[in-house]
């Protein structure tokens, strides 16, 4: 296949790399309209120890996050730094078909709890198994150059 990776995945939206204060963070909430698969990744940085990281995804029927709800079995076990969960990555899977359709929910986000203290947290939302070819058509507008 000669169809180059940036041509199937699309980098649909995600949390600015930053150092975050106790808070929660929502990332960009991304249509799976294009989409049949939606991977999120979580960059967490350190952890100060008394610090907690919690994250899940969560659904809503529109780009501003009308009705948000939580999307059921898409939240991580918390992350601390007596777990040794500094400087680890989170992986979420998502099948477009996973969203509360039947009432109108088309739209992903990742939302981020940072508890009692922040840490460096950065966060990417990934649309797989696109309808319509190129992906990198529906990249976000920050998405500065495709390197071929």
């Amino acid at each position: 296949m000669n169809a180059l990776p940036s041509e199937q995945v699309a980098v649909l939206g995600g949390i600015d790399p930053d150092a975050y204060a106790a808070s929660t963070v929502v990332s960009d909430y991304v249509s799976l309209a294009e989409f049949e698969r939606l991977m999120a990744v979580l960059e967490i940085g350190d952890i100060v120890s008394t610090g907690t990281v919690d994250a899940k995804l969560r659904q809503a029927t529109d780009a501003s996050g009308t009705g948000v709800k939580d999307i059921t079995g898409k939240s991580c076990t918390q992350l601390t730094q007596a777990g040794s969960d500094s400087n680890k990555q989170v992986v979420f899977n998502m099948r477009a078909d996973e969203l509360d359709v039947a009432n109108g929910f088309t739209h992903v986000a990742l939302s981020v709890t940072f508890g009692t203290a922040g840490c460096d947290a950065s966060a990417l939302l990934l649309g797989f198994n696109p309808k319509n070819y190129p992906a990198s058509d529906n990249d976000i507008s920050s998405v500065d150059e495709i390197v071929n």
